[in-house]
């Protein structure tokens, strides 16, 4: 007899099924785990073992082959525990096998029978759905998998307790989706004393998603601004929602199963390999770019980054997605994120100001600032030169205005965007390309002489053309302007950078 019960494979944000079959055969006694498996799966056998040891259950002294089919997916990660188990169980006659067959198994076992949580459970779930199956799920992340809608989840604490609930002894109730509570998005702009063309282009890019750079010296300011972001941008849509959550499901990053409610911020420190950044490793996982997905992924001291690193983050930027090629994989996450970045103008910090900058100023700025590529600079919109705070400026009261009324007009802008691309596939000003955006970004008369006559002087690469009209958009949407002026797009241009640093 041979005994199936159903689990997944990931790749990326992809769930494939698994059949995982197990027989009993006559002959020399033995316990083997085939298909491709990789070491926390072949090391299953011993946790199953120890786990029917500890419910009082020995295994046939027989030829015990597990085979997780198809065999030439690979098979990673401690949620087999659970199917591996319940198949056992099966073919042992413990379990009934048709009543297994309805369900979706995940779950790692601890020695005494505990089922442990694991990464991507919400995927899993939804696999599930999909498929007209049931969920057997840890019992910590049964909120987690409810999200995937009307299926039958049973999330176990234990393997007795899941044993008890089939023989009709111990039922167990169906667990509530969760979702996190919302979190304060960091400091409101009302702490924030001067630098009012700084906070302008923070609103700039919160309205239109655009990525932005800050640079100045140290102790203006810039990491605080960036931190003031998360404040001002729109609540996620629950569409947006589940993203978000199921990138986190896979990383194994999703606290309690709970959905998450607030757009994500990441902050590598500049010391980030490139797998850390973009995703990779021995078992493909998702990066810092994929984290930050629908969220801000916040860059400080740019240039001390490595720059293959930085430049690795130029296609995600561009194409909203990373691929991860392996020889046995080629995985793919989503990557829409809004960069923010922060730099100083040189290594001292202190180029503009004769008193403090070092001997070597300039040739010590063009040196450091060179670490950036060009073509990664033409991907930011927004370049925004941060200038020292006086003494003057502290001494002021705080600003009338704070992060809510940012939000407000935010939000506005955001709504217009969501109308006007309904039906297009995208979100935001800064997705908008090609034909769509001549249809939408078209200047008038006088922005479009404007425009012309900027590119040639400022030397636009055809991208930077682009950029520039999806910036003057947004500032149209901001002052809640039909079509976009000559006001825009001059605004718009002066956040360009000016020459290229190499």
């Amino acid at each position: 007899m041979v005994a199936h019960v159903t689990t997944v494979a990931f790749l990326g944000l992809e769930a494939r099924t698994v059949d995982v079959q197990v027989q009993i055969a006559n002959g020399v006694p033995a316990f083997r785990v085939v298909g491709l498996p990789d070491k926390a799966v072949g090391e299953s056998r011993d946790r199953v073992h120890a786990t029917l040891s500890a419910l009082g259950l020995a295994l046939p002294p027989k030829r015990i082959t597990v085979n997780l089919s198809p065999a030439d997916l690979p098979k990673e990660g401690s949620h087999y525990d659970l199917p591996i188990a319940l198949g056992l169980l099966a073919a042992m006659g413990v379990v009934d096998a048709e009543q297994l067959g309805q369900y979706l198994v995940v779950g790692e076992l601890g020695l005494d029978g505990r089922v442990a949580p694991v990464p991507g459970v919400l995927l899993a779930a939804l696999h599930a759905s999909e498929n007209d199956l049931g969920m057997i799920c840890p019992a910590d992340q049964g909120g987690e998998a409810a999200w995937a809608g009307r299926i039958e989840v049973l999330a176990a604490t234990d393997l007795l307790t899941l044993l008890n609930h089939f023989r009709g002894i111990q039922l167990m109730s169906p667990p509530e989706p969760a979702r996190a509570e919302k979190q304060v998005g960091g400091p409101c702009l009302s702490e924030i004393k001067g630098q009012e063309s700084a906070k302008r282009a923070l609103e700039v890019a919160a309205a239109g998603g655009h990525n932005l750079l800050f640079s100045g010296p140290p102790g203006s300011g810039k990491s605080l601004l960036a931190s003031c972001l998360p404040g001002i941008l729109p609540d996620l849509t629950p569409a947006e929602a589940l993203e978000v959550s199921m990138v986190a499901s896979v990383a194994g990053s999703l606290e309690g199963g709970k959905l998450l409610r607030a757009r994500p911020y990441r902050a590598p420190h500049h010391s980030a390999s490139m797998p850390a950044l973009v995703g990779g490793g021995l078992k493909a996982r998702p990066g810092e770019v994929s984290l930050a997905h629908l969220g801000v992924l916040f860059l400080d001291e740019l240039p001390e980054f490595q720059r293959s690193v930085l430049d690795s983050l130029r296609q995600p930027l561009e194409t909203g997605k990373v691929t991860v090629a392996r020889a046995n994989a080629h995985v793919t996450f989503p990557a829409r994120v809004q960069l923010v970045a922060a730099m100083n103008p040189c290594r001292c910090g202190h180029l503009g100001d004769a008193s403090l900058a070092c001997a070597r100023a300039p040739r010590c700025a063009a040196e450091y600032q060179t670490r950036i590529s060009g073509p990664l600079l033409d991907r930011i919109d927004l370049h925004v030169d941060v200038q020292p705070v006086s003494a003057a400026d502290l001494v002021l009261p705080p600003p009338a205005e704070g992060s809510a009324e940012v939000s407000a007009r935010v939000k506005a802008a955001r709504d217009r965007q969501s109308a006007r691309y309904a039906g297009h596939g995208i979100r935001t000003n800064a997705e908008a390309d090609g034909t769509l955006l001549e249809q939408v970004a078209t200047p008038d008369e006088a922005g479009r002489k404007l425009l012309h006559q900027a590119a040639e002087a400022m030397r636009l690469t055809a991208r930077g053309f682009h950029r520039v009209l999806r910036v003057a958009r947004t500032l149209a949407d901001l002052a809640d302007a039909e079509n976009v002026g000559r006001i825009h797009i001059a605004e718009a241009l002066s956040y360009r950078r000016q020459a290229p640093v190499n």
